[in-house]
């Protein structure tokens, strides 16, 4: 996902769920609107550290979407938030703890 309209639009209409390092937004991708795949959106600000930090940091959150995105059952538009302490996890936190908010998605939930 590139688009601010697309991150607009989860910002307003998805789900949230968050941890102490990210809060995931979730959203299913509208049939006409998608070729059967999955989308990711980052936003990891200057607050989580310098250049190579964040940038390190949004390689990490993809390798796991690479990883997840087979387990994905319907195309999904996602968007990761790094929080200021995600600077400081290794690759596996990073996708433990995802992966642990990504379930949570699964789960049914109404929107307040």
């Amino acid at each position: 996902m590139r688009s601010s309209r697309d991150f607009r639009r989860l910002q307003q209409q998805g789900r949230r769920r968050s941890s102490s390092h990210f809060v995931l937004l979730w959203m299913p991708r509208a049939c006409e609107d998608h070729d059967g795949a999955s989308r990711l959106g980052l936003t990891v600000s200057r607050r989580v550290g310098g250049a190579v930090v964040r940038n390190r940091v949004k390689r990490r959150i993809r390798e796991w979407f690479r990883a997840q995105h087979e387990q994905l059952t319907a195309p999904l538009d996602l968007v990761v938030i790094a929080r200021r302490s995600a600077g400081s996890l290794d690759a596996s936190s990073i996708a433990a703890e995802l992966s642990s908010l990504l379930e949570g998605s699964r789960e049914p939930s109404v929107r307040s």
